[in-house]
């Protein structure tokens, strides 16, 4: 190794090409090992590890050190404190993290300190040093003293990342100081409902966060619940604290381009939430729907009278649902309407259809039929419906995976691990599904005995 100090330090801090939270300590350990006095060589190595004690002993021999910049990415000490993998990593570190960036701080360093991301296309973006504490290692403590020290949380990461967890230690830290703008409020609050975080909104609309601002992507926060599929509890929570589900989304879906606009009344039509109309209902909201949605509120609400009624008085209206029938059936089987997958049927969409855009937020490959959603998704009574259906059972999605695949990895890597069965499983097999290219053993064991009695081989 030419340069074991530039390998450690590109080992244990954030990736530049690849997510900022990913990795692990493991390649930074081995070179510590090989080369020990790489963690006192300077400044920035001691900042990395959170050593107090080497971070003072570099300032005392050159204050300057509080701001020089150094490494393979030309960082100051600070930053490579805050983006370092030890500090998301190494719990057992904390205390000393927060006492050298305290050293740090009182030196000189700039609580605004940081990097601009030019690999982030078209736009480079500025990755704070409040980003890499906030919204990457979610260090509430370290968060705080950035935050007391003049940290600037509206710099778009922090608020975008802060989020994504559930202990929400450092997110509260950065509410409470009361540096964050309407625009950043909003957006944590609609990238909360990404994480189906109830705990989290609740408290935000308990502090007083509007949930009717809408974010730069044209959503307000019961906009993206509906794309995400929240629990019907959010939406509640939401509509408690004054959430407007008739206000029109700019983008009511995951494209960042402006199209036709809709509410979330709309959106749930379309995605199938029957139990979301329902309480729209029950709530005073009003159900006003036009053109295709109106059938496809009646579809999703099992309502077979009506979108009979509908269809026969309006025929082009199913020719407007045929043509988008991949993504209907998808969405529908998604959220486990299977009345309604069975209504959408019935009105002569085609169980072969394909979702052609796929979704990537819920990892569905573009070009997956129903079933492969409905598989992914544990949504066992859809799977049996959709076979029943004619759904082909081996057919791949774009990334050449099977429904039973995808079945198979719900059990064992999925969210939804209260909906995890071997149920999808064995219909699938039943079905004649093929086991040839199946992850086996999976490490569920019923689903491995399911497998084993119909060929599958490690």
């Amino acid at each position: 190794m030419d340069n074991p100090w530039a390998a450690f330090i590109e080992a244990a801090c954030v990736p530049r090409d690849s997510g900022h939270a990913s990795g692990t300590l493991e390649r930074a350990e081995a070179i510590l090992a090989a080369h020990p006095g790489v963690a006192s060589c300077d400044i920035h190595a001691a900042a990395i590890l959170g050593d107090e004690t080497g971070v003072r002993r570099f300032l005392a021999l050159n204050p300057g050190n509080a701001t020089a910049k150094g490494g393979p990415h030309g960082w100051d000490a600070l930053t490579h404190l805050c983006f370092s993998r030890y500090l998301r990593l190494d719990r057992a570190r904390s205390d000393g993290f927060l006492r050298a960036a305290t050293a740090l701080l009182d030196a000189g360093a700039s609580a605004n300190t940081g990097w601009m991301e030019k690999a982030h296309q078209p736009r480079p973006e500025w990755e704070s040093a409040l980003y890499g504490a906030a919204g990457l290692a979610h260090h509430a403590e370290l968060t705080r003293l950035l935050l007391e020290r003049g940290a600037d949380p509206n710099d778009g990461e922090t608020p975008y990342h802060a989020p994504e967890t559930h202990d929400n230690a450092a997110l509260k830290a950065l509410v409470e100081s009361g540096k964050l703008n309407e625009e950043s409020l909003g957006m944590i609050l609609l990238r909360k409902t990404d994480w189906h975080d109830y705990e989290g909104i609740k408290w935000l609309l308990e502090y007083g966060v509007d949930p009717n601002r809408r974010t730069r992507w044209g959503k307000t926060a019961v906009h993206n619940a509906v794309l995400c599929d929240n629990d019907l509890k959010i939406f509640e929570v939401l509509l408690d604290h004054g959430a407007d589900p008739t206000l029109i989304a700019d983008c009511p879906d995951r494209s960042r381009h402006a199209s036709s606009g809709k509410s979330a009344v709309a959106m749930a039509a379309r995605r199938g939430r029957r139990d979301v109309l329902e309480l729209f209902e029950r709530r005073g909201i009003p159900i006003v729907l036009q053109g295709v949605e109106r059938l496809m509120a009646e579809c999703a609400r099992n309502d077979a009278a009506r979108a009979r009624s509908i269809a026969g008085r309006e025929p082009q209206l199913v020719r407007e649902m045929v043509a988008e029938e991949g993504k209907l059936l998808a969405e529908f089987a998604g959220v486990g309407n299977t009345d309604g997958v069975r209504q959408l049927l019935d009105l002569g969409l085609s169980v072969v259809a394909l979702y052609k855009e796929g979704d990537g937020y819920f990892d569905m490959a573009k070009n997956s039929t129903a079933l492969h959603v409905a598989a992914w998704r544990a949504q066992h009574a859809t799977v049996k419906l959709l076979i029943e259906r004619g759904a082909p059972v081996d057919v791949q999605d774009g990334q050449g995976r099977t429904p039973l695949a995808l079945a198979v990895r719900a059990c064992v890597d999925s969210y939804w691990t209260h909906r995890r069965s071997p149920d999808s499983v064995q219909m699938l097999l039943h079905a004649g599904a093929s086991v040839s290219g199946i992850d086996f053993p999976s490490g569920y064991a019923e689903v491995d005995e399911l497998l084993r009695r119909h060929g599958a081989k490690p």
